[in-house]
């Protein structure tokens, strides 16, 4: 029998911390082994108790659960569940949270409901158990900055760099941590165009992708129906709508059934990338639970593209990337600190032209 998740629950309100504690001791594999009711007790008992897992409150006195968890971030790596009143018409706060390396985020409402059944995929056990096995040992390094401008960037050189990759990039548990290192880090001149799937709800996409934008050379977007797919322009794919090519060449979005029970699916982006673009498309997987990303992988190579992977050390959860990899359709295999240089490297090589 494998040992039980250890729990330690902060919110600033005693009836929250009793109901959640007494639903999540419902599952035989989970002990609360503590409560906090603010940042600083947070923090504290995190470097007291050693919990497998932290959820944690964001809107708390004293100290708020984003600072909270930037100091734990820091000296004492834990994984962390975000529960959160914060509703649709203030995401922000959430979507910073994930950045700063909370594997999940689940809403207040059903975590504290105790009537009415919940499956594990969606359920807030589910979410702390898995982030109990996410990689939080390793301090992320920076993502790395190669010096100089290379000559198919420098200025002028525009004319001589068409548009030759379309990047399509699939990431979901740990996604936006990830995601904050690498888009951000390649240059607005790049001569390729970026399609985004991360597994989010709808309007969280749209916070993730202002907060991207905010940080980032190119231009970030949420897509929208019809957006037209440009060099130097990332478009993320909203929440509940997969992200294909139509007959244009343009961003199509619909709400056919779920794939594998996500919506937006990356194998349904990747799957569209490749029979519109060939051997001009590269799929980059990184971190992620699950196998969403191995079908479009293997369609990709079919037609002549490349796959790169997120690394196991780098990774929150080595899912996504591991399926892949197990299947044999990745070309490389790279730290998170690396791949924006990689993909911009990558975006040099002529495999084909985006017309």
């Amino acid at each position: 029998m494998r040992n039980k998740v250890r729990v330690l629950v902060v919110d600033d309100s005693r009836y929250i911390v009793v109901t959640m504690t007494k639903k999540l001791q419902r599952d035989p594999e989970i002990e609360v082994i503590g409560s906090a009711y603010d940042g600083r007790e947070a923090v504290e008992k995190v470097k007291r108790l050693h919990p497998d897992v932290v959820t944690m409150d964001i809107v708390m006195p004293e100290m708020d659960g984003i600072k909270a968890l930037e100091i734990i971030m820091a000296e004492c790596p834990t994984p962390v569940v975000i529960v959160s009143a914060q509703t649709s018409e203030n995401t922000e706060p959430i979507v910073r949270a994930l950045e700063l390396g909370a594997v999940d985020f689940h809403l207040k409402s059903s975590a504290t409901k105790l009537g009415g059944m919940e499956t594990e995929d969606d359920g807030l056990a589910g979410k702390i158990k898995t982030a109990a096995t996410s990689n939080m040992c390793r301090k992320v390094t920076e993502p790395e900055i190669s010096g100089g401008t290379p000559d198919f960037l420098k200025p002028g050189s525009e004319k001589k760099t068409p548009l030759s990759t379309l990047v399509v990039i699939g990431s979901s548990t740990g996604g936006p941590r990830a995601l904050m290192q690498v888009i951000p880090f390649l240059p607005a001149d790049i001569p390729a165009a970026i399609l985004i799937v991360q597994h989010m709800p709808p309007v969280f996409t749209r916070s993730l992708a202002e907060r991207i934008a905010q940080a980032s050379k190119l231009e970030v977007m949420e897509a929208r129906e019809g957006s037209a797919i440009i060099k130097g322009r990332a478009l993320i794919a909203p929440g509940d709508f997969h992200m294909v090519i139509n007959d244009k060449r343009n961003i199509s979005l619909n709400q056919d059934p779920p794939n594998m029970g996500v919506r937006p699916s990356v194998d349904n982006t990747m799957k569209s990338a490749a029979n519109n673009y060939g051997p001009a498309v590269l799929g980059v997987i990184l971190t992620g639970m699950g196998m969403d990303g191995t079908l479009g992988a293997s369609i990709i190579k079919a037609k002549g593209g490349r796959i790169f992977a997120q690394d196991e050390t780098t990774c929150a959860v080595y899912g996504m990337p591991q399926s892949v990899a197990r299947a044999g359709y990745v070309d490389k295999v790279y730290p998170i600190h690396q791949m924006a240089r990689k993909i911009t490297e990558a975006c040099t090589i002529p495999v084909g032209v985006i017309a």
